[in-house]
């Protein structure tokens, strides 16, 4: 019997490129990314005025600010630990080292989780677009035309977005998972096992291939006079 998740198995993704290409691809794509963000959060802890990472009075209408030190040091310290998972999950494609694949595997699922939960929020309390949309900037573009539409096709266009982003998502997740495997697999299937003795060395084959070879036919019986 085939397991379910067995069928989806696949040493390809997306380009007709092999999953271990894939998954560095994506693991290079996601540090640099974070590469970037951090970049920001450091020019903005070392200069808050020049990027403005306080937003005026004129433009919430409040006086609270959006991000403060203590804020920025969070995020900081997000994008270090998401660069060291990016570049672990790199390494281990790379070295085929599939333990060093999953933590960035667990990151994906619970991005994808989170996801999953914003679109379940947005269903069940559709008025939340629209407090959403009342809290952006007066100079957001767009915004009085976003708001002027129907709340009803505003939720289906919502939904619609984050629906192809989750299949995305788990489409990326997949991919991780087949090279997880692929590499574990690998790894197994290259184990050597030598038994020794006081006179002599045996290499054994390993035990899927020992099953797969087929017994020898025992030699005839001796047959005395």
């Amino acid at each position: 019997m085939i397991l379910p998740w067995e069928r989806w198995y696949s040493t390809s993704c997306c380009l007709c490129c092999h999953v271990r290409t894939g998954t560095i691809i994506l693991g290079i794509w996601y540090m640099l990314i974070n590469a970037v963000v951090l970049l920001i959060l450091l020019s903005a802890l070392y200069d808050p005025v020049q990027y403005r990472y306080h937003l005026t009075s004129s433009e919430l209408g409040t006086d609270i600010d959006v991000m403060d030190d203590a804020n920025i040091c969070i995020a900081t310290a997000i994008s270090l630990l998401m660069i060291l998972i990016c570049g672990m999950a790199t390494y281990g494609a790379y070295k085929q080292h599939a333990a060093w694949i999953i933590p960035f595997f667990c990151y994906q699922v619970f991005d994808f989780a989170l996801n999953t939960l914003v679109a379940i929020s947005v269903v069940v309390y559709p008025n939340t677009v629209q407090d959403y949309l009342q809290q952006l900037p007066g100079t957001f573009p767009y915004k009085e035309d976003i708001m002027s539409t129907n709340n009803l096709c505003l939720v289906f266009a919502v939904l619609l977005f984050i629906g192809c982003i989750l299949s995305f998502k788990a489409y990326l997740i997949g991919c991780v998972w087949n090279c997880y495997r692929y590499v574990s697999g690998r790894g197994t299937t290259e184990v050597l096992v030598y038994v020794t003795t006081n006179d002599t060395t045996v290499l054994l084959p390993p035990y899927e291939e020992a099953i797969a070879i087929p017994p020898k036919d025992p030699p005839p019986q001796y047959m005395g006079a």
